[in-house]
């Protein structure tokens, strides 16, 4: 490459660099909030189908009632939502939606029966045909997750409130 060229190259991926820090985690909030809330208002608005499913909650969620494992998974995944719709609070509320999700999937998305691999691997699909549907579980912890180990990002109000609590600090 030319000299040119090269510094061209390397100033478009410092500039990358600076907008990924402030838009790559906004993206997955902006992703997580509008699936998470859209499944809270789906039982905010519904009835509460846990009855049906709740011997197939893993503990400690198989001991509750279902009444309160329906207003627990519709509250975290309001409230959790919002708050990562907003960056505040993300790491805890990723956290528990990751929980949510976990409990999901072995009560509702995980296949009942597999003896292979490639029988297991059948149910990483949208639709459950006899093998479950844990895609859609898979992809949204793998949108928490950076959330839990980097934080909201530059623009979230935790960003915010850390700046303000080391300026304070500072002095």
């Amino acid at each position: 490459m030319t000299p040119s060229l090269s510094t061209a190259v390397k100033g478009v991926h410092l500039n990358l660099d600076r907008a990924g820090q402030w838009l790559a985690p906004l993206t997955l909030r902006l992703f997580i909030a509008w699936e998470f809330f859209e499944s809270g208002l789906e039982k905010f608005n519904g009835q509460n189908w846990f009855e049906d499913i709740q011997d197939r909650f893993p503990f400690p969620f198989d001991h509750l009632p279902a009444t309160l494992n329906w207003e627990l998974s519709m509250w975290a995944e309001l409230i959790g939502a919002l708050a990562i719709l907003i960056g505040l609070g993300t790491r805890f509320s990723a956290v528990s939606l990751i929980v949510v999700t976990v409990v999901a999937t072995a009560a509702v998305h995980w296949p009942a029966d597999w003896s292979s691999l490639s029988e297991l691997a059948q149910g990483y699909a949208i639709t459950n045909k006899g093998f479950g549907n844990f895609k859609l579980p898979a992809i949204y912890l793998a949108a928490l997750l950076p959330l839990v180990f980097a934080g909201a990002g530059k623009l979230s109000v935790d960003a915010w409130l850390a700046r303000v609590f080391w300026q304070r600090h500072a002095r």
